[in-house]
């Protein structure tokens, strides 16, 4: 890899935090495992878990991540619904979003599963996105991403999750380089994601069974069993339309949909129909004890149903993932259907969101008074409301907006997220402390977390307390995939002398953690600075 390549090729081509190195496996060695006989011998679940939380570290220093806490917290239930309901409800799942607005979706090692933003612009209902999220679980539990790199002629493991990197960034890239150097870059990642896609494409056979038992878990979990066949038509389809020339959805690329296959599953979901005494919505027909009986559960809750969430997250993924606030609010006002003659109110949400994000805070406002009249226990809308008040520079109405959420929703992520950050926006050392205590209601399992801890970071450090600030801004560097920098930050803050024994104790722990990871990467001949870009 030559070190004049722009930034963001290297980005491309380095995935995870450095252990993964988009070259020829004969051009290097390495200590990673080598492909066996048997899936089962190829790599083990812990070193699984290992490949998939890099590449979700490369992919969040590429800015391919979405990481909103309340679209997180949709796709995160939906995901551990259907993981449950799934043949191995022991898998450890990880879901996230790309704000990309191609219609895509993958499954990687160790349970890491991503999907595009488009995907669910596209979708018309939580049950066609759960079909295809059902779709992916079903890859991971029968162990077909792991048999696809074996069937790969023995290539190594990093080739694949390179792949996937350099596919996202490709995506994303698009066909505005800044110069000739980027736009040759470009092609070069183009034209080995190609090469490097077969090696995760899945054969037919594969996807068959994944089909079939992503429809049984739509089945248990309570979706509508006639959604993943509904969503493959659509996606067929649109194949059929763009046939002339127009570029397909980059999600029958990587999962051709034939006639055969949209009948199969149709097929498959009335047979599963025919088998239950109860339609399959809202039901469970699993015959698994241990498992969740999630109808039953949402029948004791009324309003808390399947897809009561979707039409509000739907709307705020169609403004984070715009290229800008300016952007979606021109997309609201022209391409967005039925908006003009009769928008829904999920419509008019996402674009007050716009309004915010556009620092019209009056304009959100005008929208997100009447909507709340309309749905007083609606927390995307409450949340808006606050964040308005933020934007129109009306702190004492966003602190009590934000207060009287805090009551109603006391350990909320998104709510103790957003009102921590509107605490930071004041600039001072007696509201950084206030965050502080805010956030710590968060503070059980944050370790992953990057929005938390870069928030609680900027706290510390408004609060005067840099010493755990610079600790926890190390963490932000490792979640980012930079493992050197974090060594480096951690190694610094160990001379000063106002360490406790515990803070000292605390980072010389961390550091003994990612030196192995450091010295892998420098085994691999990757460069502190291509480390997460």
């Amino acid at each position: 890899m030559n070190a004049s390549y722009p930034r963001t090729t290297l980005l491309g081509l380095t995935v995870a935090a450095g252990l993964l190195a988009a070259v020829p496996a004969a051009a290097q060695e390495t200590a990673l495992p080598e492909l066996g006989s048997s899936a089962g011998e190829l790599i083990t679940p812990q070193q699984e878990a290992q490949y998939g939380a890099y590449t979700l570290y490369q992919l969040r220093q590429m800015n391919l991540l979405l990481e909103d806490p309340l679209v997180e917290a949709w796709l995160q239930t939906m995901g551990h619904r259907l993981g449950a309901s799934s043949d191995n409800p022991k898998q450890p799942y990880t879901f996230f979003m790309l704000r990309e607005r191609q219609i895509n979706a993958f499954a990687t090692l160790g349970g890491y599963i991503g999907m595009n933003s488009g995907l669910v612009l596209t979708a018309r209902s939580e049950d066609e996105v759960a079909g295809v999220l059902g779709h992916e679980i079903s890859h991971v539990t029968q162990r077909h991403v792991v048999r696809s790199v074996e069937r790969a002629k023995k290539e190594q493991i990093p080739i694949m999750l390179a792949a996937l990197g350099m596919v996202i960034a490709a995506q994303s890239a698009g066909g505005d380089s800044a110069s000739s150097d980027d736009a040759t870059m470009a092609a070069v990642v183009g034209s080995q994601a190609l090469m490097m896609q077969r090696q995760i494409d899945y054969t037919r056979a594969n996807e068959s069974e994944a089909d079939r038992i992503g429809i049984q878990t739509l089945n248990r979990a309570g979706y509508d069993v006639d959604a993943l066949g509904d969503f493959f038509a659509r996606m067929e389809s649109a194949g059929r339309a763009n046939s002339g020339g127009y570029t397909a959805p980059d999600y029958l690329r990587t999962h051709p949909v034939t006639a055969t296959r949209i009948s199969e599953a149709r097929d498959r979901a009335q047979k599963i129909k025919q088998e239950t005494s109860t339609p399959s919505v809202g039901t469970r027909a699993g015959n698994n004890p241990l498992l969740p009986d999630f109808a039953q559960a949402h029948a004791a809750r009324p309003g808390e149903g399947i897809g009561r969430d979707f039409p509000w997250v739907k709307e705020r993924l169609r403004v984070l993932s715009a290229a800008s606030p300016g952007a979606a609010i021109t997309e609201y006002r022209r391409g967005v259907d039925g908006f003009e003659s009769q928008p829904t109110d999920a419509q008019k949400y996402g674009l007050a969101l716009a309004y915010i994000g556009h620092r019209q805070g009056g304009a959100a406002e005008a929208l997100l008074g009447p909507l709340y009249t309309a749905h007083p226990d609606n927390l995307y809308i409450a949340l808006a409301r606050a964040e308005a008040a933020q934007v129109s520079a009306n702190p004492a109405l966003a602190q009590t907006r934000y207060e009287q959420l805090m009551r109603h929703y006391p350990g909320n992520r998104a709510v103790i997220l957003s009102y921590a950050g509107f605490l930071l926006e004041q600039d001072d050392a007696a509201q950084a402390r206030r965050a502080q205590d805010v956030l710590r209601r968060l503070a059980a399992g944050t370790g992953e977390d990057v929005v938390f801890q870069r928030t609680m970071a900027r706290a510390y450090e408004l609060s005067g307390n840099r010493l755990r600030a610079a600790e926890v801004y190390a963490e932000v560097s490792f979640l980012n995939g930079r493992v050197d920098d974090a060594i480096g930050q951690l190694a610094a803050l160990l001379k000063n002398d106002e360490l406790d024994y515990y803070q000292r104790a605390r980072i010389e722990a961390r550091i003994a953690e990612f030196t192995p990871i450091s010295l892998e990467l420098k085994r691999q001949g990757i460069k502190p600075e291509q480390q997460g870009g």
